[in-house]
């Protein structure tokens, strides 16, 4: 199996981004994904800089996947994936149906996001006749539908799994991280900045919940898959995703890397992996259950 590490789902500054990936270029990652995914007013980047850092991090020896937002909502959103999708250097990572229409017009392969709803056989052969060439496996499925879908997976294509990070749950028109700070969304004053990994919503009883990131709603804690690998190989899976966060990416990847070569023991991988948890980590819906279930080794 490959690693691969996701795009930046919250908004950092230039120079934090740029050093990230530095390290990045020196870590076991196989893939990685860049973009903005979220909010198209989270600018730190623009494309051409996107494709620079993915340049670098192609000659250090990984591929470079570029990904579009998964909530489109206007006419300068849609000229800017265009541009994402003829870019003419990199695999494009699709987040939403028009991104999915755009290369399959123009005959451009790409990856189909957790965000897009491959839920069954008819999909996945749908996207896969239009150009797909990895699909990511949607958060709240488990292993059971997994390996249901990849009964019917078409010849050539990979699956990739989400298996650290917090959970993206769902996306909306609204800015919620706006409204946190009693701010209208278009007079946000790009307050995202102030929150390297979110948001921490909690229960009238303060328990964690839920994560605020922008028009995104996380999970509060960490989806944590580190202990099924194994599993996730016998089903096929080609690809493991580590999502970034401000803090431990680079021990992550690490951890997850060594797993994979069996230099560690399960027990000595989730013990480690639990010291960089504050929230502990989950893996409900991989097991069928509620996603906010505790990791089980």
């Amino acid at each position: 199996m490959k690693l691969s590490l996701g795009p930046i789902l919250y908004y950092w500054p230039e120079e934090q981004i740029r050093q990230f990936y530095r390290e990045i270029a020196d870590s076991a990652v196989d893939i990685v994904y860049l973009g903005e995914t979220i909010c198209s007013k989270r600018r730190s980047l623009n494309l051409e800089q996107w494709i620079e850092i993915g340049q670098q991090l192609q000659a250090a020896g990984k591929e470079v996947v570029l990904s579009t937002l998964a909530l489109l909502e206007a006419e300068s959103e849609l000229k800017s994936l265009r541009k994402i999708c003829g870019n003419g250097t990199f695999l494009v990572e699709a987040n939403d149906l028009a991104a999915v229409n755009i290369c399959a017009e123009q005959e451009i392969p790409f990856v189909v996001g957790h965000s897009v709803n491959l839920y069954n056989q008819g999909t996945m052969g749908v996207m896969a006749r239009c150009g797909m060439k990895r699909w990511v496996l949607p958060v709240e499925l488990s292993k059971e539908t997994l390996h249901e879908l990849q009964q019917h997976r078409p010849d050539g294509v990979e699956t990739e799994v989400f298996s650290w990070g917090k959970i993206p749950l769902a996306y909306a028109a609204r800015c919620y991280t706006a409204r946190h700070y009693n701010l209208p969304k278009d007079d946000c004053q790009y307050r995202c900045l102030d929150d390297p990994d979110g948001i921490l919503l909690n229960t009238k009883e303060g328990q964690p919940f839920l994560t605020i990131n922008g028009i995104q709603t996380q999970s509060a804690q960490h989806n944590n898959l580190l202990g099924v690998m194994e599993e996730m190989k016998a089903e096929g899976v080609d690809v493991v995703r580590i999502s970034p966060q401000s803090r431990f990416t680079p021990e992550i990847v690490q951890l997850f890397d060594q797993r994979k070569r069996e230099e560690i023991t399960l027990q000595e991988g989730m013990d480690a992996a639990n010291r960089l948890l504050p929230l502990g980590g989950v893996d409900g819906y991989w097991r069928g259950e509620a996603g906010i279930q505790p990791t089980e080794i």
